[in-house]
């Protein structure tokens, strides 16, 4: 007889999370180090741009190859590949010597991290009913802040105790001590020893009306892209994505060179949007669901909703380059990191409720093609444009991009007949 663990979705999914916060902390180490490497690399701005367009170039190529990758494979063992591969590659950024060897690094990083939204949205996928996914798909994705959280005074420490070379070691070797635990406690629904009877029929009474078994068969890619609500998830992220790429990115190199500050103050200030996007995670995740609970609105129509609630609060951002006080800079980008992550999540999170199961990863690493697009085109033209118009037409773009995306998620997309869900027996509530 098996131990059997109450709330095991939950554990699951928090194992997922942690996998979440070591993929950005090793994407955002340089970012962070990126004012220590410039100088010690002689890397100007121009070549900055470069160096994180081959990371958002690779990140979009990847994310379709890594979630057609875990709807082969399995996520235990596709995900665990992604894994190993950015934290040996995270290790690697220590022992460059010139800014050609970070654009190929960071390219190797983008298709390995590319795994995380495909690898959490097929979790949420088979571990949990349809009225808890936009909570869970929140509950992962807090790892993207929570990663982003960390690096600052992680990196910084790093730098002024040993090197930034160490830096990057230490945020790579960190993610190998997660690898070995997915690769220890990780297992599909149907496998896991630890999944009581009770549990895993409040899973299955919760999902699709015709759920479909895990399998080892072709997904019919032709027919996905043909399909209107594969681009009614695409195309809004395309717009909503270069505000996340920002943040990670842009934004310690921004406060460095138009605000003035310096390594340690970056290291203080530069986690406070990722605070605040952890609370719009839980915003995404739970409107939703109380919007289905109080008033009976459809999952789909109810993350739509919340969309536009992110969208429209993202217009605060478009005045970061115009306000005097750095206080009220740091407020603003807050408020974009917290508007973004509950539209993010709201949209992310419609892949498992249009799409059968066995196609979920695959669905959302090509959303996140096409999103990746936007991220690179954007992040190419502040590198190109940067040092001649300043970064406040960028955040112009930021705080409107959304409302294109609002206007596009309530057009293309047609709720279908997924979210349709089977009651939830007596015994499974309890």
């Amino acid at each position: 007889m098996h131990f059997k663990v109450k709330g095991l979705r939950w554990w699951m999914i928090g194992l997922l999370t942690l996998g979440t916060v070591m993929n950005y902390l090793a994407r955002s180490s340089l970012s962070v180090a990126a004012p220590t490497v410039m100088q010690a690399l002689q890397i100007d701005t121009h070549h900055y741009g470069w160096i994180t367009g081959a990371f958002l170039l690779m990140y979009p190529i990847g994310a379709p190859l890594t979630g057609y990758l875990m709807d082969r494979v399995g996520l235990r063992i596709g995900f665990l590949i992604c894994g190993v591969a950015w934290s040996l590659i995270c290790m690697a950024h220590g022992f460059v010597s010139g800014w050609i060897g970070l654009v190929v690094l960071r390219g190797l990083l983008g298709l390995a991290e590319s795994a995380f939204i495909p690898a959490g949205m097929r979790a949420t996928a088979y571990w949990f009913p349809a009225r808890e996914r936009g909570f869970a798909a929140g509950v992962f994705n807090l790892g993207t802040s929570l990663g982003a959280i960390v690096a600052p005074p992680l990196i910084a420490w790093s730098i002024f105790r040993f090197s930034w070379e160490a830096a990057f070691i230490i945020a790579g070797g960190m993610s190998l001590g997660w690898a070995v635990l997915w690769l220890l406690f990780y297992q599909h629904p149907d496998r896991h020893k630890a999944l009581s009877k009770e549990e895993a029929t409040y899973i299955a009474d919760g999902q699709d009306a015709q759920p479909e078994p895990e399998k080892r068969e072709r997904t019919p890619i032709r027919s996905i892209l043909k399909q209107r609500n594969f681009w009614g998830i695409a195309l809004p992220r395309f717009f909503a994505d270069p505000v996340w790429g920002t943040l990670n990115y842009w934004m310690p190199l921004y406060l460095y060179q138009a605000r003035g500050f310096d390594l340690k103050t970056i290291a203080l200030t530069a986690w406070l949007p990722f605070v605040a996007a952890d609370l719009g995670c839980m915003m995404g995740g739970t409107v939703s669901a109380w919007l289905h609970k109080r008033f009976g609105t459809p999952f789909v129509n109810g993350k739509r909703i919340t969309f536009t609630l992110g969208a429209l609060l993202m217009v605060g951002m478009a005045g970061v380059g115009f306000v005097d006080s750095p206080a009220v800079a740091i407020f603003l980008l807050c408020l974009g990191g917290f508007a973004h992550q509950t539209l993010s999540i709201s949209v992310i999170s419609l892949s498992a409720d249009l799409f059968p199961r066995r196609q979920v990863a695959t669905v959302t690493g090509m959303a996140s093609f096409v999103s990746g697009l936007g991220n690179l085109a954007f992040t190419l033209t502040i590198g190109a444009l940067v040092s001649v118009i300043g970064y406040a037409p960028f955040f112009v773009a930021l705080g409107c991009g959304d409302l294109i995306g609002m206007v596009l998620l309530w057009t293309l997309v047609k709720p279908g007949g997924l979210t349709q869900t089977r009651p939830a027996t007596a015994a499974a509530q309890t």
